[in-house]
């Protein structure tokens, strides 16, 4: 039985190709930095994205947290966005294993304020924490992307303050997209950027962290304390080589998908699609309880073989991915029809 899922770009299934040449790799001990696959991926991943070198880590959690346990001292004080993923989606953890704290910034769509992040440093006070880290984000979480421009302002504010950048770019590809630029360009307005693999690039597993040479030296030690020394893990590596070499280039067709599934909903009576949050393969829109309650709607939706997520914030999200077609799409809307007309 086939489901449509539009609960993530996470849910995807890995190539035929992505399968044989997993099935195929070439391995090693990628903690001795002996696995071949897992060299060749962190080189491509690294040349993508204008860094100096990269390391392979299971998940854009543990590449999130460990940039900041690299960048960062314990008590020191990290400036973000508040609804970015790190503050939101990370259960604390950058209180757990860097032992810092987050001042968060109100965003606009995920966009902070440049005067805001220069305001909010620290300055050298005995009762202060001192500024350790910025972070940006891009594509935001909440499906918008953030200007270039923006981004290389407050790459100058933290050069001014020596202090470096880690950029949250989970769907780097996606907001590379968006802009038109390439995503190298992104990168370049921070010191290190995860990206993933498995987010909307078909990958079953595993995230990039890059950045200098020096950087990515002592975060491989850090990556090693925090459990994420692997072993034979070349058999995913290949499956994330075609990721990037392939599957980047596929995702115009799950942006317009997207511009297509926000057309057909906000033509549906009672359903407000928030524009605002178009910009890569997520559509966010509202749908009030008092027209279907979300439990029912999703028990409806799963019933004709849908799967969604229930509200965040008073909002639902669906989200475009490979394994969702233009077919599908339009089955999608016939249904939620079907169910709320």
């Amino acid at each position: 039985m086939k489901f449509i899922d539009l609960r993530s770009d996470t849910v995807t299934m890995p190539t035929e190709k992505m399968r044989k040449a997993m099935a195929q790799a070439p391995v090693g001990d990628s903690s001795l930095r002996d696995d071949p696959t897992v060299n060749k991926l962190e080189e491509l991943a690294a040349k993508k994205v204008g860094k100096e070198a990269a390391t392979f880590i299971p998940s854009g959690t543990f590449g999130n947290q460990l940039s900041l346990f690299t960048h960062t001292r314990r008590g020191h004080e990290v400036i973000i966005g508040k609804d970015y993923h790190i503050v939101v989606h990370e259960v604390g953890a950058s209180s757990v294993i860097a032992g810092v704290q987050l001042r968060t910034l109100e965003t606009d769509n995920g966009t902070m304020d440049p005067y805001l992040v220069e305001k909010a440093i620290r300055r050298d006070d005995i009762h202060e924490p001192e500024t350790g880290l910025i972070c940006v984000e891009n594509a935001n979480l909440e499906g918008a992307v953030v200007k270039l421009e923006n981004l290389q302002e407050i790459k100058k504010i933290a050069e001014k303050h020596s202090i470096p950048v880690h950029l949250d770019g989970a769907r780097i590809f996606n907001a590379a997209l968006a802009l038109n630029v390439d995503a190298s360009e992104i990168a370049a307005c921070a010191d290190s950027v995860m990206f993933c693999l498995s987010k909307g690039l078909a990958a079953p597993m595993g995230s990039i962290l890059a950045g200098s040479k020096e950087f990515i030296q002592r975060a491989r030690k850090n990556q090693k304390l925090m459990g994420g020394g692997m072993r034979q893990v070349g058999i995913v590596a290949a499956a994330g080589i075609i990721a990037l070499e392939e599957m980047t280039l596929r995702l115009p067709e799950d942006h317009k998908n997207a511009k297509y599934l926000a057309s057909e909903l906000s033509k549906i009576k009672n359903i407000e699609v928030n524009p605002k949050t178009n910009d890569i393969n997520m559509v966010f829109f509202k749908l009030d309880d008092n027209i279907i309650h979300e439990d029912i709607l999703v028990k409806k939706f799963y019933d004709k073989n849908i799967k969604i997520n229930k509200k965040e914030n008073g909002e639902y999200r669906f989200v475009t991915h490979i394994d969702v077609t233009r077919e599908d799409i339009d089955y999608v809307i016939k249904t939620i029809k079907e169910i709320i007309e």
